[in-house]
């Protein structure tokens, strides 16, 4: 999926919630804001998948800011909170839909858009999402491919699902290999939030998506051989939250990329319409 001029507001708002973290000088949190309007209205016509443009306008800002983390408290916050509701439905997740669809609940803890807003009651939250349901559930077809995953974390808070759901398949006898950020961005979890919360113990191996380049999404271009080899030997890529969907569905164009399953609240109209799915909408979307 591009980047459209209709994604630029909730780009920038992003931009300036995050400045808005680490900086309480409204002069230069204007001048980080213009900066990155006249950077993002000369990146619109690239052809590259829509987070390769947002990460570059997310690196600007944190450079002018002085910060690589701005979302570092959130995050931790994130998994706090996520942990806590865990330990209240743990016994509601019994399969293998369970457990995803907790998952992409999981994927609302996504701060600074204008598109979605992250709920101050996430336990009433999550309890009355699982009992909705999934809107587009292709768990049966997702389950059946589920030899050898390459899973693509989102957020910080969601990872603490993700990391349930690694632990069914990994029961069901699959092979897991995870995959988070190789540095800091928006809420995204990193090799540190994954570490301080097991994964490295559930997961088979847990690849970082780049070499210390912070980058939304994921970014096939800057993986290493040794990912790449994982994904070239993949029966499937569960791949979690809009960016990453944002990313595959441009590369499967060009890519010969395994069957993809895609896990995520779909919270922005743009994303909706592409996937053509409601907004508002919990998926389990199986791509070939």
């Amino acid at each position: 999926m591009q980047i459209t001029k209709r994604c630029f507001d909730c780009l920038i708002s992003r931009i300036e919630y995050e400045c808005r973290l680490v900086c309480d000088d409204n002069d230069q949190i204007s001048k980080i804001v213009d900066t990155c309007c006249v950077k993002l209205t000369e990146s619109v016509s690239e052809k590259s998948p829509s987070p390769e443009i947002s990460s570059r306008i997310h690196r600007l800002a944190c450079e002018m800011m002085g910060e690589n983390d701005p979302y570092y408290d959130i995050k931790n916050k994130s998994n706090i909170e996520a942990l806590s509701v865990l330990a209240g439905v743990d016994d509601m997740l019994v399969s293998f839909s369970d457990c995803c669809l907790a998952s992409v609940i999981g994927n609302t803890l996504d701060y600074g858009s204008n598109e979605h807003k992250v709920t101050d009651n996430f336990v009433d939250f999550f309890n009355t999402e699982f009992k909705k349901g999934f809107t587009v559930d292709d768990t049966d077809k997702i389950m059946n491919l589920c030899q050898r995953v390459v899973y693509l974390c989102d957020n910080c808070g969601e990872i603490v699902f993700d990391k349930k759901l690694i632990e069914f398949l990994k029961k069901s006898g699959s092979y897991v290999s995870v995959v988070v950020k190789g540095s800091p961005i928006i809420n995204d979890a990193t090799l540190i939030d994954s570490i301080e919360l097991g994964m490295d113990k559930i997961a088979d191996r847990v690849y970082e998506s780049t070499s210390g380049i912070s980058e939304v999404g994921i970014n096939l271009n800057l993986i290493s051989e040794e990912l790449q080899k994982e994904i070239d030997n993949a029966t499937i890529i569960i791949s979690k939250g809009m960016a990453n969907y944002e990313s595959l569905s441009e590369y499967k164009k060009s890519r010969d990329l395994p069957p993809v399953a895609y896990l995520m609240m779909v919270k922005c109209e743009p994303i909706a319409e592409d996937i053509k799915i409601p907004k508002g909408s919990r998926i389990a979307y199986f791509s070939e």
